[in-house]
């Protein structure tokens, strides 16, 4: 095993010892049932991992950060929660969503509950500079949330324009990992070039990451990607590839994407609605690859990675920062 994995099991290992100390209730059972579910279904655990490197980048100990390392990991299971409710996902991480496995109802508890865990937790965090955090803290909260209502809005707009998606996404899933990065930074004690690099460094990764992830949603392979391949052709979401590919494509090849953003397409036969699906992220598929629209979303994955590595040259060369190198090189090369 290379240092990197296993300084990566330690430091994972750290963060899912803390969040299982975070739920120690087990009544009334339709709550705590349900967090301890959603709190124990694994994941990378990317933005606590990076509040650990960045706090030991720039000098500080890893052990000072945990507390807020483990609050951002449930911030972020909050907006899951949520957010499988609004997009109606049936699985996540390979394995039923809360509010499929229980109801809407105990989703939205859940999700309320995991934000004042993750407040509580952070808290707990011993610093002098703890107003600071949780001000960038909530700062990125509040971005979550404006990402996911901009997210929505696409859905009944006709036009959503490149700069649009990546405003959305830059809110919705890059702010967390900016946070996380810069956050780590500010409890470590390090310099305001230093913070300033890290919270850059985390932009990128996170715009890289989940621009990633609509690609995974075409190319990845079901059992390892933990959900569904093809769900976003099927709902007719506006991701990095449909945008771009709207942008090039021509004739009926057009025609046929702008039929899935108007009403997801022809509704599949109740007798082979698979069947119909499948036809479908094919041809969409199919259109991605003929316009180049894959190999621009590899394009710029690895523009951003590259351009979020140069930012840790700021950086006094440390095993933490060569860390960080590794885990940016980890994010490009993931399948799931």
């Amino acid at each position: 095993m290379t240092h990197f994995k296993k300084k990566y099991h330690t430091y994972k290992t750290l963060i899912e010892r803390r969040l299982a100390h975070c739920v120690t209730k087990s009544e009334p059972v339709s709550l705590y049932a349900p967090l301890k579910y959603i709190l124990s279904g694994g994941g990378k655990r990317i933005r606590p991992m990076l509040i650990l490197l960045s706090c030991e980048a720039v000098g500080g100990k890893v052990r000072d950060a945990l507390h807020a390392a483990v609050a951002i990991e449930i911030v972020h299971n909050f907006t899951l929660v949520h957010d499988d409710i609004m997009d109606n996902a049936a699985s996540r991480r390979g394995r039923p969503t809360i509010h499929i496995k229980w109801d809407e109802n105990v989703a939205i508890l859940v999700g309320d509950e995991l934000v004042a865990l993750a407040y509580r937790e952070l808290l707990k965090t011993q610093s002098p500079v703890i107003a600071r955090v949780v001000e960038i803290f909530t700062e990125g909260v509040v971005e979550v949330c404006e990402g996911q209502a901009y997210d929505k809005e696409f859905e009944t707009q006709k036009n959503v324009s490149l700069n649009d998606y990546l405003l959305m996404i830059g809110k919705k899933t890059g702010k967390l990992v900016a946070v996380a990065s810069e956050i780590g930074a500010v409890i470590g004690g390090g310099t305001a070039a230093e913070i300033r690099a890290l919270k850059s460094y985390g932009t990128l990764l996170g715009r890289a990451f989940q621009i990633q992830d609509d690609l995974l949603d075409v190319v990845a392979d079901e059992k390892e990607f933990g959900k569904a391949i093809g769900g976003d052709i099927v709902e007719g979401k506006k991701t990095f590839l449909l945008i771009e590919a709207l942008r090039r494509a021509r004739g009926a090849d057009k025609k046929l994407l702008h039929s899935i953003i108007a009403n997801h397409d022809a509704p599949p036969k109740a007798d082979e609605p698979e069947a119909q699906n499948a036809a479908r992220i094919g041809d969409v598929r199919e259109i991605y690859h003929r316009y180049g629209v894959i190999e621009e979303a590899r394009r710029l994955i690895t523009r951003d990675t590259v351009r979020a590595n140069r930012c840790l040259q700021a950086l006094k060369p440390s095993s933490a920062r060569a860390m960080l190198y590794s885990f940016s090189e980890m994010l490009l090369n993931r399948n799931y």
